[in-house]
């Protein structure tokens, strides 16, 4: 059984679209089990249907408006530069209402809602593949997998909305007595999930660089450095999952394939510009071709 694994990544998900559509369209891989966290739960219900021009088209259109309800960035021009910072005016409203999160992303759940909707999850739920979103249980210290097949419309759709906030960024979700965040704080590449679902040979799209080509450069306040730990923890728990995901595919004899980005894209993966995200679609389905043109001149060797 074949299976596609889509990590974590916030706006860098475009790439990963465009990894999956030449897998797909030009390669033909049929996939019977869809994992995806956080970004990746967005993608996997519409990939599972083969409909990618409607996943791209949502990729390559989405703005900040349609994510956060409360934004808590802010992008600004220097010296022809652009760059992002906190908007310390949303922070103070939120802290003023007392609320626990710098930004809220009901806008996100709105979105999802108008893409995905009560006819797709139907066709997506009898297609005969399984649909799972990670998500991250705060309360229980918990990693959750949530099965397509488990939830009636409304409680998926919380799922995957839950599966992609990046809390504190983003909203904090109670759901079923419990408090939910982002799925990437636990399992950022659901790897050895595929592979305990009886996966024998796997597809991972790994929204980030395989080595980090420079320096960061720290935040100079308060906000931006805790983006900048943010990214440091996300990046270890990438490298655990994929270090677990290598040795549990030796283990049971699975298959396993690993597309990373071949730069880094952003240091936000929290901005959604448009313009950017097409960009990388593009970059995405280019570099899957070239990758497996490449791995066919070595195969070619022997």
């Amino acid at each position: 059984m074949r299976a596609l694994v889509i990590s974590g990544g916030g706006s860098k998900g475009a790439f990963a679209g465009g990894v999956a559509e030449y897998l797909m369209k030009v390669l033909h891989h049929d996939y019977r089990l869809f994992l995806g966290s956080s970004t990746g739960s967005l993608l996997i219900p519409h990939l599972s249907m083969g409909d990618i021009s409607k996943v791209k088209h949502i990729y390559t259109n989405v703005n900040q408006s349609n994510i956060f309800s409360l934004n808590p960035f802010i992008k600004r021009k220097k010296e022809g530069r652009e760059y992002v910072t906190i908007n310390y005016l949303n922070t103070v409203v939120q802290f003023i209402k007392k609320k626990r999160t710098f930004g809220e992303s009901k806008n996100l759940r709105k979105t999802i809602k108008k893409y995905f909707d009560i006819r797709d999850f139907e066709k997506a739920k009898c297609c005969g593949k399984d649909i799972i979103v990670t998500v991250s249980n705060l309360t229980k210290n918990e990693v959750e997998y949530k099965s397509i097949q488990g939830f009636d419309y409304e409680d998926f759709v919380d799922w995957i909305w839950i599966s992609c906030n990046l809390v504190p960024f983003m909203s904090l979700v109670r759901k079923n007595d419990c408090e939910y965040a982002d799925g990437g704080f636990g399992s950022l590449v659901p790897i050895r999930e595929a592979i305990r679902r009886g996966a024998t040979e796997i597809d991972a799209i790994i929204l980030e660089a395989e080595n980090m080509e420079h320096n960061k450069v720290l935040g100079k306040n308060p906000f931006s450095l805790m983006m900048n730990l943010f990214g440091f923890m996300l990046d270890q728990v990438e490298k655990h999952d994929i270090r677990e995901g290598k040795l549990a595919a030796m283990h049971r004899d699975v298959k396993l394939n690993l597309y990373y980005t071949p730069s880094k894209l952003t240091e936000n993966s929290l901005i959604f510009d448009k313009k950017l995200m097409a960009q990388w679609w593009k970059d995405g389905f280019n570099y899957a071709r070239t990758k497996n043109y490449d791995n066919k001149l070595v195969f070619d060797k022997f």
